[in-house]
């Protein structure tokens, strides 16, 4: 699996970003109560309302962990505060920069699962990003029944139990940042086609000019990013 690691690297304090950049972050979102309230206080009326509607703290505090490092990684990107960061919501409720940003030609997208968050940022290309904890589940057949290819859901039939749990989550990571990249929903997973091996980097199998990269961001994690055109530079930071 090592074509799946990546060079994680703290952020320098001023980024250099090219039309051919794609920056993938990593973000822990387990923090200390007093940074926890730091990115509070930089989110927006309705981003805290949200939060507050989250009934378990360790989700409301992921929640604005999550969030807030949005916040300091566009802002950033911008010159901005964080707290000045502006978002407008697509129908699905996939965030976008707000429209006064529009110039920047940023594109964006953030993943999270269990303490562990992914976010992408493109130049003037669609990206889509997605993170799974791996863990066992009683259905995961049944969903690949319904969500994959029939050659993909006979792949994962043949598999070893702990190989079904790695490659299920690779082909779910795969599908979920190519639906991200495109804004189109879940209801579309099953017509997507991805090619892979328990040992080689998936390919995607669909029209237009779109570059999948799969990630392993720490243990027991899968992850896929998919940019709209291919040749790109990926710079891998940690928050």
């Amino acid at each position: 699996m090592n074509n799946f690691l990546s060079n994680w690297l703290p952020a320098p304090k001023k980024l250099v970003f090219s039309s051919d950049d794609v920056h993938i972050w990593k973000i822990n979102l387990q923090q200390s109560e007093s940074q926890i309230q730091s990115f509070r206080e930089t989110l927006s009326s309705d981003e805290v309302a949200r939060a507050e509607r989250f009934y378990f703290p360790e989700h409301r505090q992921r929640f604005i962990v999550g969030r807030g490092s949005l916040r300091n990684i566009l802002g950033r990107c911008l010159g901005v505060e964080p707290s000045q960061v502006e978002f407008d919501y697509q129908q699905r409720g996939k965030p976008t920069l707000a429209a006064k940003f529009a110039d920047s030609g940023i594109f964006f997208n953030l993943s999270h699962s269990q303490d562990l968050g992914l976010c992408g940022i493109s130049y003037q290309r669609l990206i889509g990003v997605d993170l799974e904890y791996i863990r066992p589940m009683s259905d995961l057949e049944n969903l690949a029944q319904r969500f994959f290819l029939p050659q993909e859901y006979e792949i994962i039939k043949l598999l070893t139990p702990e190989q079904k749990q790695q490659v299920f989550f690779r082909y779910w990571t795969c599908k979920e940042a190519y639906l991200k990249a495109t804004g189109d929903g879940l209801i579309q997973l099953e017509q997507i086609g991805i090619e892979l091996t328990p040992t080689e980097p998936a390919q995607l199998k669909v029209s237009g000019n779109w570059q999948l990269r799969e990630l392993i961001p720490a243990d027991n994690f899968a992850a896929a990013v998919v940019v709209d055109n291919n040749g790109s530079n990926f710079q891998f930071w940690q928050l």
